[in-house]
């Protein structure tokens, strides 16, 4: 499954800086500690795990063969580091598979969407006046009648008591004068 991916490590890691030194150092059959040199692959171990170059075409490669074959099953990310992390000893892999992770189609696809619970809800303070406070609403399209196919229905929120304006479609202009109207008319007559 990897074999591919040895050879490159095996070119590239020589290039790296940072093991330039302990290759040579553990080519001269001195030790160096957690370092070995695997001896048929000459691939360079960290603790047992190959380690890789800064590479982003050998992390891409590893990282697509730890997270989309059908083995791995799209692992998340945590599931995703653990399998290259098994194997492999890769720096600054946590950003690059996170970024590799979060931008998976599959994984956009399934992913369980979680959402804040919802919080109380609050309920709107009792009005101490009649026809304080209002709530309103239209029914619509009802049958044509006297020119008017909807009616405004006005509630007074302590009282209860209801007004029903006819009017003609829903939003008009015009109809704020129309309702203080109505309701100056009941207040003055209820109150």
């Amino acid at each position: 499954m990897f074999s591919d991916v040895f050879e490159q490590i095996e070119k590239e890691v020589w290039k790296e800086k940072e093991y330039k030194e302990i290759l040579k150092k553990l080519a001269r059959g001195e030790s160096v500690s957690d370092y070995l040199l695997e001896p048929q692959a000459k691939l360079l171990l960290f603790k047992d795990r190959v380690v890789t170059p800064r590479n982003p075409e050998i992390q891409l490669d590893i990282l697509k063969k730890c997270h989309d074959s059908p083995l791995a099953g799209h692992a998340f990310q945590e599931t995703t580091l653990n399998l290259i992390n098994q194997d492999f000893y890769l720096a600054g892999m946590n950003q690059f598979s996170k970024h590799y992770v979060s931008s998976c189609h599959q994984h956009s696809r399934k992913k369980n969407v979680h959402k804040e619970k919802f919080g109380l809800l609050k309920t709107l303070q009792i009005p101490s006046v009649p026809w304080d406070s209002l709530s309103m609403d239209f029914i619509t399209q009802l049958p044509l009648s006297n020119n008017f196919d909807s009616i405004l229905v006005v509630v007074d929120r302590l009282s209860k008591m209801k007004i029903f304006i006819p009017v003609y479609g829903t939003v008009r202009c015009g109809y704020e004068d129309l309702i203080k109207y109505q309701v100056l008319f009941l207040s003055s007559k209820f109150v």
